[in-house]
C-alpha cells in the first residue's frame, strides 16, 4: 500500500485531497497543525469508511514541530510514496497591495508557503528516496504566474493582485523549478500544481468545489514514470493541456 502525508489536510483542499487519496487505495497522514482539528478530520474519514488514515502532528513552520512529525512517521514506516505540500497562508488581510502589506505579512507567508515546504521536503526526503515511485506535488496558483500575472490579456490581469500570496507562491514556483531539476535524474516527479479557485476558508467561500481542486491535485500525484515534472500546471486556467507559464 503507497503511502502519502498531506500537510495542512485537516479541512479544505488537503482534506479533499486526503480523502480522494484514500479512496484511491493510499495510506493517508493528515499534516495538521492543531492536533484536535486533525483528528476531527480523521474522525470524519473514519466514519465514511476510509480507515487507511492517521494524524500527524505538524507545523511547517517550527524545525522542532517537523523533525517530530518525521520521526513519528518514520516509526511506522520506512517509505513515503507522496508528499502533498498543501499547507499555506495567504499571509495577510486584504487588499494585499503591494505598497499596504505590512513586512510581517511577507514574512508569514514566506515562512509557510516557501520555508515551510523546503522544511518538509527535506525532512522527508529519506523516505522518498526509498519509494519507487516519489511523487512531490506544491500546491501554487496561478496568480504566482510571472507571465499571467504581467499581462494585460490575461482575463484576471485586473483583479487577481495579491502582492503578499503571490509574491511567495512566485518564489515555491522557484524552488519546485530548482528542486526537479536536482532530481532530474532519478525517478521523482515533482510540480507545482494550482487547484483553481475553490470554496473553502481560504478564499472566503468563493469558487468551485473542493472535490474538483483536489482531483487536479491527485493527478500529479498519480502519474507514471513517463509523466511530467518541473512543470506548474492549472487546468482552470488552461483545459486543454493544464501546463501554464512560470
Amino acid at each position: 500500500m503507497k503511502k502519502a502525508l498531506v500537510t495542512g489536510a485537516n479541512k479544505g483542499i488537503g482534506f479533499g485531497t486526503a480523502k480522494l487519496l484514500l479512496q484511491h487505495g493510499f495510506y493517508v497522514y493528515i499534516g495538521s497543525r492543531n492536533r484536535y482539528n486533525g483528528a476531527e478530520a480523521v474522525n470524519l474519514l473514519k466514519a465514511e469508511g476510509l480507515t487507511n488514515v492517521e494524524m500527524i502532528q505538524i507545523d511547517v513552520t517550527e524545525e522542532t514541530s517537523v523533525q517530530k512529525a518525521r520521526e513519528e512517521i518514520g516509526k511506522k514506516t520506512s517509505t513515503l510514496d507522496v508528499l502533498i505540500n498543501n499547507a499555506g497562508i495567504n499571509g495577510g488581510s486584504e487588499p494585499y497591495t503591494a505598497l499596504t502589506s505590512k513586512p510581517e505579512e511577507f514574512q508569514a507567508a514566506f515562512d509557510t508557503n516557501v520555508i515551510g515546504t523546503a522544511r518538509v521536503t527535506q525532512a522527508f526526503m529519506d523516505l522518498l528516496r526509498n519509494s519507487n515511485t516519489p511523487r512531490i506535488v506544491n500546491l501554487s496558483t496561478s496568480v504566482g504566474s510571472l507571465s499571467l500575472q504581467s499581462d494585460p490579456n490575461w482575463p484576471a490581469y485586473n483583479y487577481a493582485k495579491y502582492a503578499v500570496y503571490a509574491a511567495s507562491k512566485a518564489a515555491l514556483n522557484m524552488y519546485t523549478i530548482h528542486l526537479a531539476y536536482e532530481l532530474r535524474d532519478t525517478n521523482f516527479k515533482i510540480n507545482a500544481v494550482c487547484p483553481g479557485l475553490t470554496a473553502t476558508d481560504f478564499t472566503l467561500g468563493h469558487g468551485g468545489e473542493v472535490e474538483t481542486a483536489a482531483k487536479r491535485v491527485i493527478k500529479y500525484s498519480m502519474i507514471d514514470e513517463d509523466g511530467p515534472t518541473g512543470k506548474f500546471f492549472s487546468e482552470e486556467t488552461n483545459p486543454k493541456s493544464g501546463e501554464i507559464p512560470w
